[in-house]
């Protein structure tokens, strides 16, 4: 998300393609947009107001999560990627940071 903030290039694709085209859904777990905000004031309103993006709320199951990491935002993360039944294969995490996915059973999509 702070990617996207920036300006990166293919933040904003994807932002694009999941406005633009049926199929394509970008999600920003809400701890995340705490986190993204902080570090880029104004970022999560942003993000928050784009269309083709779901917030994905707080609900129990992410919130036991938050138990297992270092930090909201990772764990929030992390577990909006896991599979679900309308997402069976997980969802892939796009960042600037991959570094900080190392060993964690998601996929990710680096954005440098």
């Amino acid at each position: 998300m702070v990617a996207a903030g920036r300006g990166n290039l293919l933040a904003s694709r994807l932002i694009h393609r999941a406005h633009a085209e049926a199929g394509w859904h970008l999600y920003a777990p809400t701890c995340a947009l705490v986190e993204a905000d902080r570090a880029r004031p104004g970022t999560a309103e942003h993000i928050a107001a784009l269309p083709g993006i779901t917030v994905v709320d707080l609900d129990l199951p992410a919130a036991l999560a938050l138990t297992r990491e270092t930090t909201w935002a990772t764990a929030h993360t992390r577990h909006t990627a896991q599979p679900t039944p309308e997402r069976p294969d997980g969802a892939v995490i796009a960042t600037g940071a991959p570094d900080r996915w190392a060993g964690q059973p998601v996929r990710t999509l680096d954005l440098t």
